[in-house]
């Protein structure tokens, strides 16, 4: 178990309040931090050593960018933290005029820290800012690099333009193993006392996509709401249609029963999810299943992928996943029942 669910970070009073899981379990030093070992190990070194650079720090939310920033930052700098950091993110106004005071002002600011340290600013979300408000800042960054060093946590390193990223240690994350997630929801139902079954948690994992975030929060929510982790509460609580109803239509139209695959699509419908969520849905199971061929799961991917596309720019009709459902039924039959007579 990990030092940081061994301390258990709740709060010492036991009021009412209890802290979300996500912050409750919050690592606080990167020994703590779950997957990316290799880039881990980078930002161990730095803190060791305690010369870092600047860095921009890339990948999917909730896999731990802003995290491992603050847990480097907390072992650079010690007691020093509050004084020497500055953190900004994309909820906070970041345009030109921010650069020019708010970051150029903590930049110049004297600071006692521990010898060979520096202060460090962080900017989450960093994709988000204008071309302007970066253009400002690498001027920032080359002025005041002696005493300061900027950490970037962005989405899409590409955004971020390049005479920033030249001047940056650029650092990608990768998603999370399933493995990764399971074993710190374990940890998390331990020491929390939560009850489940091995198909809850594998129900947590799949909804999550790779993200810690979105699995904690899934079990905490489902943990409240039902006091039990099994596939279908969390699948309530996450409103995503079931894996095993979506099974069921991509059986049938393996099998080219078009009236039964509608027939399941018109419930899933009249239930209220969206075509986007339907689709999606759909992808991940195909993505995920052993059972099928490898041809028709290239042939099914080829055409939820175009359906993806359409919905994603607007068309998210019923009649768009009919058309869809005929598609992948017309993938498994004699191309001679096509030709004209």
């Amino acid at each position: 178990m990990t030092s940081s669910i061994a301390k258990g970070k709740a709060p010492a009073n036991n009021n009412a309040y209890e802290l979300p899981w996500v912050e409750k379990y919050r690592p606080q030093v990167l020994d703590d931090i779950v997957g990316n070992e290799e880039t881990i190990e980078r930002l161990k070194v730095i803190a060791k050593d305690g010369n870092c650079p600047h860095i921009v720090i890339s990948g999917m939310p909730g896999i731990g960018k802003t995290t491992s920033i603050h847990c480097l930052a907390h072992q650079l700098l010690g007691d020093a933290y509050k004084e020497g950091v500055l953190e900004l993110n994309a909820s906070d106004e970041r345009g030109i005029d921010v650069v020019r005071n708010k970051i150029k002002s903590f930049a110049q600011k004297k600071v006692t820290l521990p010898h060979g340290r520096h202060k460090i600013i962080i900017l989450d979300e960093a994709d988000s800012m204008t071309a302007g408000a970066q253009q400002a800042l690498r001027r920032t960054m080359e002025v005041y690099s002696n005493t300061t060093r900027f950490c970037l946590a962005c989405n899409m390193a590409n955004k971020i333009i390049e005479p920033i990223q030249s001047r940056c240690a650029i650092l990608r994350y990768a998603k999370l193993r399933d493995t990764e997630i399971l074993k710190r929801l374990l940890e998390i139902c331990e020491f929390e006392k939560v009850k489940y079954n091995d198909d809850g948690l594998t129900a947590l994992i799949f909804t999550s996509e790779g993200d810690m975030r979105q699995a904690i929060n899934n079990l905490q929510s489902t943990w409240s709401g039902f006091g039990f982790i099994s596939s279908e509460n969390v699948f309530k609580v996450c409103d995503q249609p079931h894996p095993v109803v979506i099974q069921s239509i991509l059986q049938a139209c393996q099998k080219s029963d078009i009236d039964t695959a509608m027939d399941k699509i018109q419930e899933l419908w009249d239930q209220g999810y969206s075509a986007i969520d339907i689709v999606v849905t759909i992808f991940r199971v195909v993505k995920a299943s052993d059972k099928m061929p490898e041809y028709t799961k290239l042939e099914f991917i080829k055409e939820i992928g175009w359906t993806h596309m359409r919905v994603l720019e607007g068309v998210g009709t019923f009649v768009q996943l009919g058309g869809l459902m005929a598609r992948l039924c017309k993938v498994g039959m004699k191309p001679e029942l096509f030709q004209i007579q």
